[in-house]
């Protein structure tokens, strides 16, 4: 058990961080889901932004590293393009 008490308030926070920073990435990884389960061109560019300033969000908190948030952008945007090349 804790008996400092700034030892006390440090594990407090931490856990608090640690649910945000949960919510934070499973509303991402969501987003993500949502976005690679359609198959429509129009829907998945729709979805696109949303799901790009998610992943931002998440590099701004820490919550992903910033290289992962460029890749996860990267692929999911070449995903778009080729819905839409097949489709047409």
């Amino acid at each position: 058990m804790l008996n400092v008490k700034s030892a006390i308030k440090r594990h407090k926070t931490s856990l608090i961080r640690r649910e945000r920073n949960r919510k934070r990435r499973a509303t991402m990884r969501t987003f993500i889901k949502q976005l690679r389960a359609t198959d429509n061109a129009g829907e998945a560019a729709k979805l696109l932004p949303r799901v790009f300033s998610s992943v931002d969000k998440a590099v701004k908190n820490n919550v992903i590293h910033a290289s992962t948030g460029s890749r996860y952008k990267s692929r999911l945007s070449k995903y778009v393009e080729k819905l839409g090349r097949d489709k047409s």
